[in-house]
């Protein structure tokens, strides 16, 4: 939890260059919302992240250790929202750690390999330690991850749709290759959170929230399968290395 503490203690800092000018665009932030990316180690997780905040696919790529925090700053529905990714290690070493860090999250990316049949195979059970730390109602896309290796597809998008409608999940392949889809799975993701966010806040009369209140009692929703629209990319700041 330090972890997190320090990350938003130094995005205050650095969000102009200095200390004061951080703070007041720390002020102008309507929501923050806390959002976890879990999967398999190498199904991509870290590459979403880096091309979803710079556009970026980093090739000499390291597998996570631990948790890596990532901020995003994006504008829905007139709304200046800020993301705290946190990009959870695959590993089955890093398994006790990361699921503390499910505990607050509005959101969450569940990301397998279409390549590996395995990856996907581990979704239920990726789905249900998310269920056991996070609350009932978060929100949660499921991700088909190098949808551009199409000659290698081991899972059929078929296999993934049933399962996301099963389960009340978003959907979305992506490739973070090229790019596709990777903002619009993200943009949609924060769209619907935001949209409970904000229907939470009007039943409790709780109006505009600023800076890095505490959002925990503010939870997302499950939701069905929908069609994902774009998102302009804003700036993006991380405590670690660029890995996979």
């Amino acid at each position: 939890m330090n972890q997190e503490m320090n990350g938003v203690e130094a995005e205050k800092q650095q969000e102009n260059g200095n200390g004061k000018m951080g703070y007041d665009v720390l002020e102008k932030i309507d929501y923050v919302f806390k959002v976890v990316v879990i999967g398999d180690s190498a199904v991509g997780k870290t590459q979403i992240l880096s091309r979803f905040a710079k556009n970026e696919f980093c090739l000499d790529s390291k597998s996570t250790i631990g948790v890596e925090f990532q901020t995003k700053t994006v504008t829905i529905n007139a709304k200046l929202i800020k993301a705290q990714i946190w990009d959870t290690a695959g590993q089955e070493r890093y398994r006790a750690v990361t699921s503390a860090y499910y505990r607050g999250a509005l959101g969450a990316m569940l990301v397998y390999d279409i390549t590996k049949r395995q990856s996907f195979d581990h979704v239920a059970r990726w789905l249900e330690e998310l269920r056991a730390h996070a609350d009932s109602s978060i929100v949660i896309m499921l991700v088909g991850n190098k949808a551009d290796l199409v000659e290698q597809r081991m899972v059929p998008t078929e296999d993934a749709v049933e399962f996301a409608e099963d389960q009340g999940l978003f959907f979305s392949e992506t490739s973070a290759l090229s790019g596709d889809n990777v903002e619009s799975a993200f943009l949609k993701l924060l769209e619907e959170i935001n949209s409970v966010v904000s229907k939470k806040a009007l039943e409790c009369g709780c109006g505009k929230v600023n800076g890095d209140s505490n959002f925990a009692s503010l939870k997302g929703t499950k939701v069905d399968i929908l069609s994902v629209p774009e998102l302009e990319i804003s700036e993006m700041k991380k405590l670690s290395s660029c890995s996979c």
